[in-house]
């Protein structure tokens, strides 16, 4: 489990398509106090380390099913793309944000961006078939960011970045057109479960 809150930018080092899709990820984490099968969310889809090492930079292996290619942006990655970065949930860890399974759940396209002071405001088309699962003032997270949902309008929702957040994120370098993990609220899901069977 996650909770959102974005803990380092990683870079994509190499990426090679073998039986499965195998990045190698630089990171400002110490690799020293990750384990091998450890999972860290990558753009918010959770993922197992398979390897580690310092040289030239700290670095984690992670292996991607082609479900999961198909399922995020993932299949968009190249070498240099940055990536938000968080380790797994440990007992007595603060929840900053909301709980985040790193289960993506589809993918959501950036449509418009303004400016709103120091501030951005980026609109959002979900697909069809998750955008019941979003409301306003809501909490979705967003490659891998815990955010809260501005306004909806059918499909498109919006959302505020303040500085801190594009500073601490990959968010500052996004442009409309962008292909972005979403994962939808889970208390969402199981709410609508409860009323499809209320």
């Amino acid at each position: 489990m996650f909770t959102g809150i974005v803990t380092d930018i990683g870079k994509v080092l190499e990426i090679e398509q073998r039986g499965d899709l195998r990045a190698r990820i630089g990171t400002g984490y110490d690799v020293g106090g990750i384990e091998i099968g450890a999972s860290i969310a990558c753009n918010g889809v959770c993922l197992t380390v398979i390897a580690l090492g310092r040289s030239p930079r700290n670095w984690f292996d992670v292996e991607i099913s082609a479900e999961t290619v198909g399922a995020t942006n993932v299949g968009g990655w190249q070498i240099n793309t940055r990536v938000n970065l968080e380790r797994a949930l440990k007992v007595g860890d603060e929840l900053g944000g909301h709980i985040v399974s790193g289960h993506v759940d589809g993918v959501a396209e950036i449509v418009a961006m303004r400016d709103e002071g120091d501030s951005t405001r980026i609109t959002f088309r979900a697909p069809d078939d998750l955008a019941r699962f979003i409301a306003p003032k809501g909490s979705v997270a967003l490659n891998g960011t815990s955010l809260t949902v501005n306004e909806v309008d059918g499909r498109e929702f919006g959302v505020n970045f303040i500085p801190h957040t594009k500073i601490a994120t990959t968010w500052a370098k996004t442009a409309v057109g962008d292909l972005v993990n979403l994962e939808i609220d889970t208390m969402a899901r199981y709410v609508a479960r409860l009323r499809a069977f209320g």
